[in-house]
């Protein structure tokens, strides 16, 4: 266990990495959920890259009858509102934050560092990012949204002002639908972000497309 009171799985491509990639799971997952997809990267060049795959915490989450599961904050409803566990997103994001500290420890700086997400992992991911105080070498959410649209302009930090965003979501997704992911997009483009978007026909998963892109764009983000 890290010292964010976080669990976690870790697989590396290669002996020596130069590089983190920090994945959050979706509601309901764990840790394990993206393990398959290191492959997949590796096979497409992504080398010496450390995964970091956190569980989030059990907790109950309202909109599950209020029994346990893994999750990163409660969800009272599945509605276009706000989050009302701004505790649980807060405790997330210095869990998340610590994570970010231990790469740093292990000699991986936050430029070398990419924060990912999918689902509500993601929407933690896009959250901890534009708020972290030192540049990451960049931030993906996968079929997400954003979470406190109305003060994400005033909390945002300047450190990662410029940090490349990677935002992708099916057209057929039912869970989080396409336009939760097409706001955040906007919005952040519209604050001056560097957005790069993806949409693909599917639902609330991750296709093979996909994949070939993020590797694509994990190699232009870490050099390699």
């Amino acid at each position: 266990m890290s010292d964010s009171g976080l669990q976690t799985v870790e697989l590396e491509t290669g002996s020596r990495p130069q590089a983190s990639v920090i994945w959050l799971h979706g509601l309901g997952a764990d840790g394990h959920d993206f393990e398959p997809i290191v492959p997949q990267l590796e096979a497409a060049g992504i080398t010496n890259v450390r995964f970091v795959f956190p569980h989030a915490p059990l907790r109950p989450v309202t909109i599950n009858g209020g029994m346990p599961m893994r999750a990163w904050y409660d969800i009272v409803a599945f509605d276009a509102g706000p989050p009302r566990d701004q505790e649980g997103i807060t405790a997330s994001r210095l869990a998340v934050e610590s994570l970010i500290r231990r790469e740093e420890q292990r000699g991986t700086s936050s430029q070398n560092i990419i924060l990912a997400g999918f689902s509500q992992g993601g929407a933690i991911a896009l959250y901890t990012g534009l708020r972290l105080d030192r540049p990451l070498a960049g931030i993906m959410g996968l079929s997400t949204y954003l979470l406190m649209t109305s003060s994400t302009e005033a909390e945002r930090s300047a450190g990662n002002a410029a940090t490349p965003l990677f935002l992708a979501h099916g057209t057929f997704d039912q869970v989080v639908p396409m336009a939760g992911g097409q706001r955040a997009a906007e919005l952040l483009g519209h604050l001056g972000h560097q957005v790069e978007w993806h949409e693909y026909p599917m639902m609330h998963a991750v296709c093979p497309e996909e994949v070939g892109h993020i590797a694509a764009w994990l190699k232009k983000r870490l050099g390699l």
